[in-house]
């Protein structure tokens, strides 16, 4: 997140850039619980028309429990190029990193109850601690342990499909639920803060699998990053390819059983989307990096807004904020997955356009900033 230029080299390049692209991937599933109270609900507003309903099936379809599984494996890598960082720079590694948690840790809060209640960055830093003790796994140790997590969070869900539960029990009270969520997205700050704090027990349910996976995919990082896989990638081509020939059909089968079966709110769905999505998330990331070789252009652009992506993420929730709430535009409940869809992408427009002028001339984000003089207690040179 805070490398001190924009593309010293291929590898740091192509991970800023593909760390970019997972931020519109986020984005765009995020962006239908800032617009609407009913997600939250694991329900369709019934203002939805069947126009609506194919927009939220597609999200769901190519995005939901995609995203931030590419997110979470940048994560793990980024932690082997910091460990080797501080073996160069010849620091002590360990207490700084559990400060950098810390303060990721606080920032994730505040994100949640003032931002955006599905904040991942507590998620992050409370596994950030699992990554640091294991840190001197072996790679194919790493692997077969991220397998055995996803098969056992798969194997407890289908448990719960056979013996016939629901996430959504009484569909009428969650639509009346989404119902007085979205009228409070459309008050002011305190009405917000309070709908913020009413959700946060419900996402603790939900991180029981999205955390879980998140950390699966960081073991993945973790010894893709041993391996320095992203440090040459031509010698890698067959593997990307690979990934591409199976993780496609694998991964678009999982994610249409996924979104036809309700999405989130189908267990059996559910239960299917957490053995396929690591695979799409894996086409998704071979595509982008072969892309990335042959179009150093877009590579360099996004690398910009990922070189951000602390910043980006929680500008994107301010923007959401500002955009649906009362606090700003009041759209909430107002705008249709359509719409919501591409505001998400003029948003993410500016974003870029934002970040590939603010690192000509800064050497960290905003935020990237902060944090980085919490975790070396010192005051890093700003401009460049």
């Amino acid at each position: 997140m805070d490398r001190p230029q924009l593309r010293p080299d291929a590898r740091i390049g192509d991970i800023d850039a593909l760390r970019g692209l997972a931020l519109l991937l986020i984005l765009l599933v995020n962006i239908a619980f800032f617009a609407s109270g009913y997600p939250f609900q694991l329900v369709h507003d019934p203002a939805d028309n069947g126009f609506d309903r194919t927009v939220s099936l597609a999200v769901e379809l190519l995005f939901a429990m995609k995203a931030y599984l590419l997110f979470s494996f940048l994560f793990g890598y980024s932690f082997t190029l910091q460990l080797e960082s501080a073996a160069r720079q010849g620091v002590e590694f360990t207490r700084r990193f559990r400060r950098r948690l810390l303060g990721l840790f606080v920032l994730g809060a505040l994100h949640a109850v003032l931002l955006f209640q599905g904040d991942i960055l507590t998620t992050y830093a409370l596994l950030g601690l699992v990554l640091l003790a294991a840190r001197r796994i072996q790679p194919r140790t790493a692997l077969i342990a991220a397998a055995w997590i996803v098969g056992i969070i798969a194997f407890f869900i289908g448990v719960a499909a056979v013996l016939g539960a629901t996430l959504v029990p009484d569909q009428a009270a969650a639509i009346e639920a989404g119902a007085r969520s979205t009228a409070a997205l459309q008050g002011g700050l305190g009405d917000v803060i309070g709908e913020h704090l009413r959700s946060l027990p419900a996402m603790l349910g939900t991180l029981l699998v999205q955390g879980p996976l998140a950390l699966s995919a960081f073991l993945v990082g973790l010894a893709a990053g041993k391996r320095r896989m992203l440090a040459d990638l031509p010698s890698h081509a067959s593997l990307l390819r690979w990934a591409e020939r199976v993780g496609y059909p694998v991964g678009l089968a999982g994610a249409t059983v996924f979104a036809i079966g309700g999405g989130t709110d189908n267990v059996t769905g559910l239960m299917v989307s957490v053995i396929t999505a690591p695979f799409l998330a894996a086409a998704y990331a071979s595509t982008a990096l072969r892309l990335f070789q042959r179009r150093s252009r877009i590579a360099h652009t996004l690398a910009a807004a990922g070189r951000m992506s602390l910043s980006n993420y929680l500008g994107q929730s301010l923007a959401g904020v500002l955009i649906f709430t009362g606090v700003g535009a009041g759209l909430a409940g107002r705008t249709s997955p359509a719409q919501a869809v591409l505001i998400a992408l003029a948003v993410y427009a500016v974003q870029v356009a934002l970040s590939v002028w603010w690192v000509r001339r800064f050497r960290y984000g905003p935020v990237e900033w902060l944090l980085r003089a919490w975790t070396n207690r010192e005051r890093p040179a700003m401009r460049r």
